[in-house]
């Protein structure tokens, strides 16, 4: 037994040699001492065992700062950073310029305090570039919470001159508190990575040490706010409680007491400090899953690095589990691996595209694979792309011209050339039949065709009878000119056209030669040529010639239902009632919506999966009509349920499919609740510039609800004007709809009657002691067919109306789940 205890205490006392070592590696990297600059300051200030330079008068041979003024806060208030008690300010462009010695990838910080000066800090308007990079675009000091703002990036950089730019916007200036710039820990940015799209395809990416970063979210994963006295690179990490989708799906740890033991071929205490390591989120057991959202740009490109380190897991086995991006993209993450321990951190790097949603997700979750025991998150990065910009030809030196000029003048000739042989090959050719292909040397031909894939064929092999020709699309759009562009989405631009017979028409074009809308594509055409509906967008035709996907509606006059109902920011961070639709408008808006949905779940067995304010248009009488089924799902009249990947929106998305990724048609119901609170109170489903409390409608409207105060949450325009009764009924239709589980919500049969029924008592058409319950009469019928013409396809059923899809006499016919089985659809965006 005694031999045992010195073996024990042998292992501990290696164990610790290891881990000291680890640190004493790991800290091999010394944190320099430049560059940090006290802007505007005649005095050196320490902060956060950082020396920053006061930059007048400073003498310094390692930078230099050109056309500026010096501000200072003559009544700082007390404990005030002396970084914010002055400014550099800027009337017109103007630079810091440094000497540097080492080539890598630089920490960059800019620090803004808009203290109180006779100029109004808050009014600057002004861009920052570097290196090659735009930094800050239009860039204005919103300092809501009387805290500095700090902008940080990570740039390489080679030895020699590095000249940050400060450019006033036209009639205005700029400024900045305290810059730093300092050498980060060599493979601070890992060179590849895999590359990630909303649609979930998993490539490589490579040249990401020459790409610029920009942090946009930091985040402590089940642990505490990490200020930068508490970083080993003096970085601030948030908590991550405002970001989990549905608080009670994962749970914050028992902090770990231990020392992470840091192997450096992994991770170090440099990627991120001890306390992101020390504390996690563990999966609730009683969720499949738990999902992060962030905010972010639409269609852009990100880094995401993710952290990890098992302070879970109480044997020596570890666990397994899912984490993904996107809920399409999903790779399994072993906690630790044999070369490793419980307790070692490492860290997983992705560069990912956002959709045109401007969230991303990350999960966790279970696996199937083996038994899953926990799932757990310690941290994250979301870090935006930057690319470098074009060369300036600003002041060029005379030999550059030259070089310009002939090279312009080389390219034009060349291009001369190259478009008098396309005149020559199309000109026995009809617009209708062109190839768009390009004569090379020695009479090859390069088509810009790409060979078909066997997906896209498979639309064509549909043969639907509502092809349009590209040519036709063109005249349409007046060859897809700019002016014409009223929308963007998902799947691509939206654009007015007319077509030759003189219909006015909606054409949604995808990007050309990006496959991944190609399941929305296929789906929105399968589901729209065997549905109609009065309440239903229809489809006109499709195109997919020459790698394009086309889909062309009936034009809607009066746009979606959002833009009539509110103005809105890109970010939501801002938002203001705008219309001036009465309350029988927005309620009759509602039923027809709500009866579009209904001919969907009962007569066709499809569930929408989108719903929201911006997937519903008004046509030119203000008539209502569902659109988007790119994320539809069809089944069996009898199939309850689909077990899917989350697809939706977020703020309209039904917590239980979340939950347990079962999707059902009260999920719609769910996210059409959200869309009766926005149609009363002309505001988003997420608005990011209010308090936590009422970020959510969902959430807020129905707490006042449940008060019996809904009244006090209307849009201000329709204040007096709705009758109390029409009100009550409203809100309890709106509040059923948001129940949590899906069996206590209503059907929107029984959700047209109760909107039927508060219209009614707007109009005062039922006395006040009529007010009831919900009648659900087997007798409502739908409102006649719109006169729209229509050819169906042989290899479709045609369901109008009420009708449910049935199978032909001579077993030719399929219904609309084998269609839909054939051709694997899912909806994925």
């Amino acid at each position: 037994m005694e031999k045992l205890h010195h073996q024990d205490a042998l292992f501990s006392l290696l164990l610790l040699l290891y881990s000291s070592s680890n640190l004493l590696l790991a800290s091999g990297y010394t944190l320099p001492n430049k560059y940090f600059i006290n802007c505007g300051s005649s005095y050196n200030a320490t902060v956060d065992r950082r020396n920053f330079v006061g930059d007048v008068n400073s003498g310094s041979s390692y930078f230099s700062v050109r056309r500026s003024h010096v501000l200072k806060d003559g009544s700082p208030e007390n404990g005030t950073s002396p970084l914010y008690q002055t400014a550099r300010f800027f009337r017109k462009e103007s630079s810091y310029e440094f000497q540097i010695t080492e080539n890598g990838t630089y920490v960059v910080r800019f620090h803004f305090y808009p203290f109180l000066t006779p100029t109004n800090l808050t009014a600057a308007l002004f861009n920052v570039r570097a290196n090659g990079y735009s930094l800050l675009s239009n860039f204005r000091v919103q300092n809501r919470s009387k805290s500095p703002v700090i902008k940080e990036f990570a740039i390489p950089i080679d030895v020699g001159n590095f000249i940050i730019y400060f450019t006033p916007q036209k009639s205005s200036f700029a400024f900045v508190n305290a810059v730093e710039a300092f050498l980060a820990p060599e493979k601070f940015v890992s060179n590849k990575s895999r590359y990630i799209t909303p649609a979930g395809s998993d490539d490589s990416y490579s040249g990401l040490e020459s790409r610029a970063l920009h942090i946009i979210h930091r985040i402590n994963v089940g642990g505490q706010t990490i200020p930068p006295n508490n970083d080993t690179l003096w970085r601030n990490w948030t908590t991550d409680d405002d970001h989990l989708l549905l608080p009670g799906s994962a749970t914050n740890s028992k902090v770990y007491n231990n020392t992470p033991i840091y192997d450096l071929s992994i991770a170090t205490n440099y990627s991120a400090p001890d306390d992101v390591y020390k504390t996690a989120k563990e999966l609730n057991r009683n969720y499949s899953n738990a999902t992060w959202v962030f905010r972010v740009n639409e269609s852009s490109t990100y880094f995401l690095r993710v952290h990890f380190c098992d302070i879970i897991s109480q044997n020596d086995d570890g666990t397994v589990f899912n984490f993904s991006i996107y809920s399409r993209f999903i790779e399994l993450i072993y906690s630790y691996d044999p070369t490793t321990q419980i307790g070692t951190p490492f860290y997983k790097d992705y560069v990912v595209d956002s959709d045109d949603s401007g969230y991303m997700n990350i999960s966790i979750g279970h696996t199937k694979i083996v038994e899953s025991r926990t799932a757990f998150l310690n941290g994250l990065e979301i870090m935006k792309l930057i690319t470098r910009e074009s060369v300036s030809l600003r002041a060029p030196k005379k030999n550059f011209i030259f070089v310009i000029v002939g090279t312009v003048v080389g390219v034009l000739a060349c291009l001369l050339i190259l478009l008098g042989m396309i005149f020559k090959c199309r000109k026995a050719n009809s617009v209708e039949s062109e190839e768009w292909s390009v004569p090379l040397y020695g009479g090859r031909y390069f088509s810009w065709i790409t060979r078909r894939t066997a997906e896209t064929s498979s639309v064509s092999s549909l043969n639907l009878g509502l092809k349009i020709p590209f040519s036709e699309i063109l005249h349409a759009t007046h060859r897809f000119d700019k002016k014409l562009m009223i929308g963007k989405g998902g799947f691509g631009k939206v654009y007015r056209g007319t077509l030759r017979d003189g219909k006015k028409v909606a054409v949604k074009r995808s990007q050309p030669g990006q496959g991944q809308g190609f399941y929305e594509f296929q789906t929105e055409i399968i589901v729209l040529t065997k549905i109609r509906h009065r309440h239903l967008v229809p489809l006109i035709g499709y195109c997919d010639e020459r790698r394009e996907m086309i889909l062309v509606y009936e034009f809607m006059e009066n746009g979606t239902l959002q833009d009539l109902l509110y103005d809105s920011n890109e970010d939501c961070s801002t938002s203001s009632p705008r219309s001036e639709l009465s309350w029988e408008q927005r309620l009759e808006i509602c039923i027809a919506s709500a009866m579009g949905l209904d001919y969907l779940h009962r007569g066709a067995g499809i569930i929408h999966r989108d719903v929201k304010s911006t997937n519903i248009l008004l046509d030119e009488n203000y008539v209502a009509k569902v659109a988007d089924f790119g994320l539809s799902k069809s089944g069996d009249a009898d199939q309850t349920h689909f077990s899917t990947d989350v697809k939706g929106s977020f703020g309209y998305l039904d917590p239980e499919y979340f939950r347990c990724m079962q999707l059902t048609d009260k999920s719609d119901v769910y996210s059409f609740g959200v869309v009766l609170l926005e149609a009363l109170c002309s505001r988003p489903a997420i608005k990011n510039s209010v308090t936590r409390e009422e970020m959510n409608l969902a959430e807020w409207a129905i707490s006042w609800q449940k008060k019996g105060e809904l009244e006090k949450i209307v849009d201000p325009f329709l204040v007096g004007k709705i009758n109390p009764n029409s009100l009550r009924k409203f809100g309890e239709t709106a509040e059923k709809c948001l129940r949590d589980s899906g069996a206590d919500r209503p059907t929107m049969r029984e959700v047209v009657w109760d909107l039927r029924y508060a219209l009614d008592l707007q109009q005062a058409r039922i006395p006040r002691e009529g007010y009831a319950d919900s009648i659900t009469d087997d007798s409502f019928d739908y409102l006649p067919l719109s006169g729209v013409p229509y050819v169906p396809s042989p290899s479709f059923l045609l369901i109008e109306e009420d009708e449910v899809p049935i199978e032909g006499d001579d077993g030719s016919e399929a219904t609309a789940s084998e269609v839909f089985s054939q051709l694997g659809i899912s909806g994925a965006r």
